[in-house]
């Protein structure tokens, strides 16, 4: 399948997956009273939200390069995911502030029954076919976008584990369980989104990516036509790896074999770091016959 059909494939299933998620555990939520189910009807909603980001960005960053961005549009998936993150945190906020009204001593009656559990095993079935298949297709092609969608999902499953116990304590009487069950998802949530929003502005910010620097020194160091490694910068964007590095080659030589030098270049730190789209500059040093 064709990579940008197979990623707006895997986008637009988890899109489907995220609605129909909210809408039964938002059904079911009211029905019974649960703020937990709340909670993971509202982190769905944004989850629905995150979703349609993912496939928008997904769909605009595999357009190539253009007169206003020279360097394609893969940023728009780092982008999305930074946004989805903001969701993300806004969700939290709302949660812990119910939970915290309810803890204060302002109780509300809970109905746990059978479709109390029933929504949520569902929703970790969901959750757990969605982020295997988000996480393979990101792999797969390096998209940050589709694995910030799948850490999503992921989050979701330990989101849910944690509302079910919150309902069989409640079940049992201990009617806290429900906002301490909610204070639960909140606090899993707030750390997957603090970490997909550090990844995101790593890349925003073009930090290099981690580990990368050395594999490239490691492979320079091991061409021989190459003196000395003067300028090296990576940095990421969407699924495309940017290197530009400048290398000192024996003076001696002739253009044409400090060209095909800087091809040689290129084909091996594409080797090393497949789909890196790579600029080599050469520059001329004495040789060591010379001086």
């Amino acid at each position: 399948m064709d990579p940008v059909k197979e990623k707006k494939l895997v986008a637009a299933t988890s899109l489907m997956a995220a609605v129909g998620l909210t809408l039964i555990k938002a059904i079911i939520g009211l029905a019974t009273g649960s703020l937990g189910i709340l909670s993971e009807a509202a982190h769905s909603g944004l989850d629905f939200a995150a979703a349609l980001m993912t496939f928008l960005a997904v769909s605009v960053s595999s357009k190539p390069a253009d007169e206003s961005h020279h360097f394609g549009h893969g940023k728009f998936e780092s982008f999305s995911a930074l946004f989805e993150t903001v969701l993300l945190l806004f969700t939290c906020a709302w949660i812990i502030y119910k939970a915290a009204y309810r803890l204060a001593g302002h109780r509300v009656e809970v109905e746990v029954n059978f479709w109390s559990f029933a929504v949520m095993g569902i929703a970790i079935l969901v959750d757990v076919s969605r982020s295997r298949a988000l996480m393979r297709v990101a792999r797969k092609y390096g998209s940050q976008a589709l694995e910030a969608d799948a850490l999503h999902f992921q989050s979701d499953i330990y989101s849910s584990l944690v509302v079910i116990f919150g309902l069989i304590f409640t079940k049992v009487g201990f009617h806290m369980a429900d906002p301490f069950a909610a204070l639960g998802v909140s606090i899993l949530v707030m750390v997957a989104s603090v970490r997909l929003a550090l990844r995101s502005t790593h890349v925003l910010l073009d930090r290099a990516p981690s580990g990368l620097e050395s594999v490239i020194r490691e492979t320079l160091v091991a061409l021989p036509e190459v003196v000395e490694i003067r300028k090296l910068r990576i940095r990421d964007s969407g699924t495309q790896v940017f290197v530009d590095v400048t290398i000192a080659v024996d003076g001696a030589l002739s253009l044409d074999e400090s060209h095909r030098i800087a091809d040689h270049t290129e084909h091996s730190i594409g080797a090393v770091v497949p789909k890196a789209d790579v600029s080599v500059h050469v520059e001329p040093v004495v040789s060591v016959k010379q001086s």
